[in-house]
């Protein structure tokens, strides 16, 4: 028998499993073991062959079953709930038709009762006060802290040049006026007696003592123009308004301002209403009833 013919060929088999104990052959890539929960084995991942995860090739993750997903985002929270709205302004809580009241409403369809009403209250003020008339209390305090801050702002020194009077008083005013300028001017001007918010000891004009006493220019000087932006912080407001003639019925006063009280002065200001008629809903005055 000769060599070549006592020469043996193994099976290809064996071959290839001879290769793969002696770890001598190249495996044609990573296989991945998977236990029976789904994770790789600990022998798989320590194979020398299995390529190093990359950013952009990330290793794979364990699926999760569904005792282990993650808790669903907890809901935001409620916003809380707005605040209740203010109450509105009560407009009834003082009088407009009793005299006493620092809200009542004097006008020429509304006249004092009693006609010879005198406030119980009247004091002087501690201001220049060229009449030497009495206001009443709440009234002039308010008048001593508004002629302090006008001053104390740089609007100028202030003088009270009319306040309280009786119906007596305002009876010689008005016959004044008509004397002087017959009745319809006196009536554009001044109050009859008995309608007259002077009567109240509410009213006060105002000057700067010096020029435009009375008169319309008043609303140019410091201290007009100061007053008409300012007196309501002080709880007064401008009575007779340039623009509110056919609702008050009196001409333009730049200096006659009436005490309301701060709480009836800013719902004033605030909501933009310049006459006492319009606030509470009354009839526009015009003129006399007779």
């Amino acid at each position: 028998m000769s060599q070549r013919a006592g020469r043996r060929t193994l099976p290809a088999a064996i071959v290839v499993g001879l290769c793969v104990a002696l770890a001598g052959c190249a495996s044609p890539g990573p296989l991945t073991a998977v236990d029976a929960t789904g994770s790789p084995s600990s022998s798989a991942s320590a194979s020398p062959s299995a390529p190093e995860p990359t950013p952009s090739d990330p290793p794979a993750s364990p699926s999760a079953s569904p005792t282990d997903a993650a808790p669903e985002p907890a809901p935001p929270p409620e916003p809380a709930p707005a605040p209740p709205a203010p109450a509105g302004f009560d407009s009834g809580q003082r009088s407009i038709d009793d005299p006493a009241s620092l809200w009542v409403v004097a006008n020429k369809l509304r006249p004092m009762n009693p006609a010879g009403f005198v406030p119980p209250d009247l004091a002087y003020p501690s201001v220049e006060n060229a009449n030497g008339q009495p206001l009443r209390a709440p009234a002039g305090d308010a008048l001593v802290a508004m002629f302090a801050a006008a001053a104390a702002e740089g609007a100028g020194g202030m003088r009270l040049q009319s306040a309280y009077r009786s119906y007596d008083t305002q009876v010689g005013v008005y016959n004044g006026y008509v004397a002087r300028e017959g009745q319809a001017s006196a009536d554009a001007q001044s109050a009859r007696p008995g309608h007259s918010e002077h009567q109240t000891g509410l009213a006060a004009d105002i000057s700067a003592g010096s020029s435009c006493i009375l008169a319309a220019c008043f609303a140019d000087t410091p201290q007009g123009s100061w007053l008409a932006q300012n007196a309501w912080r002080f709880g007064f407001i401008l009575r007779y308004p340039a623009d509110k003639v056919p609702v008050t019925g009196y001409m333009f006063e730049p200096w006659h301002f009436r005490y309301v009280g701060t709480e009836l002065s800013t719902e004033l200001h605030e909501r933009g209403i310049r006459t006492l008629e319009e606030f509470f809903g009354l009839p526009a005055a015009p003129g006399y009833a007779g």
